[in-house]
């Protein structure tokens, strides 16, 4: 509803912004009046590329005087927004809606100035001091608070503009899922059963003992020892002591070294003795010598 004593002036102008804004190449934003209320405006304002508000869409209300355009018109944030120049209620600190506001401004040109701010903020002049003082001294702090309330604010809500075949899909996505959610319960299951099984099959270590000092340990020969062992001892008990004639001197020879009789070589008579083993020089000293 048009406010009170509205003059044809008022009237005039704002019929003539509605014309030039169809001539106007807008972009991305948007701007026309709610409803047949032409004294109510609502515009969308995307986030500038390159800027902390990149991604965002941001809702601006627009409320015209009685008076308009001798008088500024009041533009509030309705999206929040983490900016300097913004406080929480959507209040805009900007000269063009203060001291600067001149009848040759427009609605569109306020637009863009509002699209310029949230590039360029004016920290000297800030609506809300913190975020201010952030700016200066902490800039990525900053710009990553920035962000943060662009994701959590500004981002815009995904379009109901899908497809029936779309929505079928999406609706037959959960059904899939549930069919499939018993299938997945008996596999745990299985897998939950036949843990235990492999668990209990899987022999646990022998433990070690450890000999005290009044226990025997016997350690007994393997197959392939036994024989060995067997001919050193009937080695030793061939060890004979020879005596030579004509004389009490004695040599010890220990042929425990010998092999078994199937693999001992025949005695070789040494040079410059007999076949009986004895020294021909007539030495009374008889060494007998075996391989």
């Amino acid at each position: 509803m048009p406010p009170p004593n509205v003059t044809s002036t008022t009237l005039k102008r704002i019929h003539r912004e509605i014309a030039d804004l169809k001539k106007e190449d807008l972009g991305a934003i948007k701007l026309a009046p709610s409803g047949d209320d032409l004294f109510h405006w609502s515009a969308t304002i995307p986030g500038p590329e390159g800027s902390v508000y990149e991604g965002g869409v941001f809702q601006v209300e627009i409320v015209l005087g009685h008076d308009y355009p001798f008088s500024a018109p009041r533009v509030a944030f309705k999206t929040r927004i983490y900016h300097m120049n913004i406080n929480e209620r959507g209040s805009i600190c900007i000269d063009i809606l203060k001291h600067n506001w001149s009848p040759a401004l427009s609605l569109f040109k306020v637009i863009l100035s509002l699209s310029s701010l949230l590039t360029d903020p004016n920290p000297k002049d800030p609506l809300v001091p913190s975020i201010a003082t952030e700016y200066v001294r902490n800039r990525v702090q900053h710009d990553s608070n920035a962000r943060r309330w662009t994701e959590l604010y500004a981002r815009p809500s995904l379009a109901a503009s899908s497809s029936a075949n779309g929505r079928g899909k999406a609706s037959a996505a959960p059904a899939a899922s549930a069919a499939s959610a018993p299938a997945a319960a008996a596999t745990a299951s299985r897998l939950q059963s036949a843990a235990p099984s492999r668990s209990s099959s899987t022999r646990p270590a022998a433990p070690s003992r450890t000999a005290t000092p009044g226990e025997t340990i016997t350690i007994e020969d393997s197959e392939d020892e036994r024989p060995a062992r067997a001919a050193a001892t009937r080695g030793v008990q061939r060890a004979k002591r020879k005596r030579g004639a004509g004389t009490d001197d004695a040599v010890d020879v220990d042929l425990t070294a010998e092999d078994s009789p199937a693999t001992r070589p025949a005695r070789r008579p040494r040079v410059g003795t007999s076949t009986s083993g004895t020294r021909t020089g007539g030495s009374s000293e008889v060494i007998v010598i075996e391989d």
